[in-house]
């Protein structure tokens, strides 16, 4: 059984929402955040990177960044740019991307659910990684940024969250830099709450689709709220994870692909005919192809780029997780070829998100910083769901999900602030 609840969200006044949106605290550095936020004084960042305001000489793990991003949100309290719904409601929050048109129910999820597997990951998680959100989180006592969770569809909800839609003005509705549209719907009819928990409650599960990370820390967080609580009843708002569902059939999981540095010794002829040994080419062209169905690869080494798939003769297991073709690819060419052992930890390797195209695969291998390139077809939802029902983990860096949710758009407070930032 899922269990969601409303919560009172402090979110934005609407004039100032397009400003405060910002893209995800990790998918960009230190610089990127500070030259995002440039002359926006109402930029989320100011919260989620807070180390943007701060010299550059300052670690931007030290608590004094935490700090001031809890002081910053203070000031936008008291200056009237942020205000708190009055009663527990649940947001519909619409993402428009080209042809992906999606809508989520923002609200809380339990850390029981997430505790107990019933929110199922398929990726794991760096304990570094994890504390940095662990720190932000304790210091400010805020749920900055969601997770993104996926539900397989259910036509009651849809009929639900499409009549709201149809019948009340979204509070927010704007287009942002990146031409992505974002509206955003406050629910606070306790009819539609209740029915919205009710079927959800009928769910075996949820999935993590993006935000690993962020629902590990929020958990940690939850467990050291819970044991410094000598009172603790189960009740406390800390005992949540801000999350936003989406429907399956409206997920878009683009392809992440990879780059090699160098060819393990073998010149470019040598390293066709290895990768001859499992994969068959199928085309041959100046650009790298992308693949346009499973069990094919982009190949772009030497200025020119190949088509290859794997040979019919080649078994494949049956294995949720070996069956992928980023493990595909990891068996038969990147191990065996190349010497990627663990592309984890492999300093050779690095991974470009399909969403910024074929283009930046070329670049970097026609600039010479990398020597191969390749092209994977994407994930599917599916296989997401299986291999997290199965109880196991995608190989690193199988999934890239676009539209990016935003930050800014709704936090939750789940314990009062310290005196200090009061």
């Amino acid at each position: 059984m899922v269990t969601i609840s409303p919560f009172n969200a402090w979110r934005p006044i609407p004039d100032i929402a397009p400003n405060m949106a910002a893209l995800p605290y990790d998918v960009m550095n230190r610089t990127e955040a500070k030259e995002w936020a440039a002359g926006n004084a109402y930029s989320f960042l100011h919260i989620s990177r807070a180390e943007i305001d701060m010299p550059d000489e300052v670690n931007p793990y030290d608590k004094s960044v935490y700090e001031k991003s809890s002081s910053n949100f203070q000031s936008w309290i008291k200056m009237g740019f942020i205000k708190q719904d009055r009663h527990p409601c649940l947001y519909f929050y619409r993402i428009e991307m080209g042809e992906v048109d999606q809508t989520g129910i923002v609200c809380l999820s339990s850390i029981a659910d997430y505790e107990n597997g019933i929110i199922k990951k398929h990726e794991y998680t760096r304990p570094e990684k994890e504390q940095d959100r662990i720190d932000q989180m304790y210091v400010s006592g805020l749920h900055t940024e969601p997770i993104f969770l996926a539900y397989k569809e259910m036509t009651a909800i849809r009929s639900l969250v499409e009549n709201y839609k149809t019948h009340h003005a979204p509070e927010y509705n704007f287009l942002a830099e990146d031409g992505i549209s974002h509206q955003l719907w406050v629910v606070d009819n306790i009819q539609i709450i209740q029915e919205i928990i009710g079927h959800f409650q009928q769910m075996p599960c949820t999935y993590i689709a993006d935000g690993h990370h962020r629902a590990a820390s929020t958990y940690r967080v939850g467990l050291k709220e819970k044991e410094a609580n000598k009172n603790h009843n189960g009740t406390e708002a800390y005992n949540h994870i801000l999350t936003v569902l989406f429907p399956d059939d409206q997920v878009r999981i683009y392809d992440y692909n990879r780059l090699v540095k160098d060819l393990n010794g073998l010149c470019t002829a040598e390293f066709l005919d290895a990768v001859q040994q499992h994969f068959e080419i199928v085309e041959k062209g100046e650009h790298i192809f992308k693949p346009r169905e499973a069990r094919h690869f982009g190949l772009y080494v030497s200025g020119s780029g190949y088509l290859i798939k794997l040979k019919q003769e080649v078994p494949i297991s049956s294995d949720p997780v070996f069956s992928l073709d980023t493990s595909i690819l990891q068996q038969f060419l990147l191990e065996p070829v190349l010497d990627i052992k663990d592309q984890r930890t492999d300093k050779r390797i690095d991974f470009v998100g399909g969403i910024r195209g074929m283009n930046e695969l070329e670049k970097r291998v026609n600039s010479g910083e990398m020597s191969v390139a390749f092209a994977i077809y994407p994930v599917t939802i599916n296989q997401l769901f299986t291999v997290a029902d199965s109880g196991r983990v995608m190989p690193p860096k199988s999934t890239w999900f676009e539209p990016k949710l935003r930050s800014g758009l709704f936090v939750h407070q789940f314990r009062e602030w310290h005196k200090e930032y009061v």
